[in-house]
């Protein structure tokens, strides 16, 4: 990293982005808005017919929309993907925010960002959507090492642990 500016600039995407992340997981856990307890269930099974720019309002274009309807219909594996989106984004949120496990934690978010670009498939109006920026923002952020601009992860880096076994330094960073 070259430079204070570049070095404070990373760590205010890496904390903004967290932050949604967590402000996420969180909402699904106490409700701001009032409402009842999360359950992906209601998306999966009427909301991933997808989007597409000329479509009919109600046609299906995702081609894995039955993947997801189908999962929406097994409540053992609703229940762990309730689970897993919550802690998930709680998770992933906490540890961008405070630079720790960094790499691992922007692959994560990449790849539930990922999932649910493929799960929405919300093309109405283009390619690039929430998911979309939020993912490559994430997957930028495991790439450029963003956990050591001010975050934990420069301090960790340091260790005897880590440097014993510098294999480490694929989830940190």
């Amino acid at each position: 990293m070259e430079g204070k500016g570049v070095k404070a600039a990373l760590a205010g995407l890496r904390i903004a982005l967290g932050a949604g992340f967590l402000y996420a997981g969180i909402d699904k856990v106490v409700h701001f808005g009032g409402g009842k307890a999360f359950d992906a269930s209601g998306f999966l099974a009427h909301a991933t017919g997808g989007t597409f720019p000329g479509a009919a309002t109600d046609a299906v274009v995702n081609p894995t929309n039955g993947f997801w309807v189908s999962l929406a219909g097994e409540p053992a594996l609703m229940s762990a993907v309730n689970f897993l989106v919550v802690f998930g984004e709680i998770a992933i949120g906490l540890a961008l925010i405070l630079g720790i496990a960094t790499r691992f934690a922007g692959f994560a978010g990449a790849l539930m960002m990922g999932l649910f670009y493929i799960a929405s498939w919300d093309f109405a109006h283009g390619l690039v959507n929430e998911q979309f920026l939020y993912g490559i923002v994430a997957a930028f952020l495991a790439i450029a090492k963003a956990g050591e601009a001010y975050g934990f992860d420069a301090y960790i880096d340091k260790t005897e642990t880590v440097k014993a076994h510098p294999s480490l330094k694929y989830v940190l960073g």
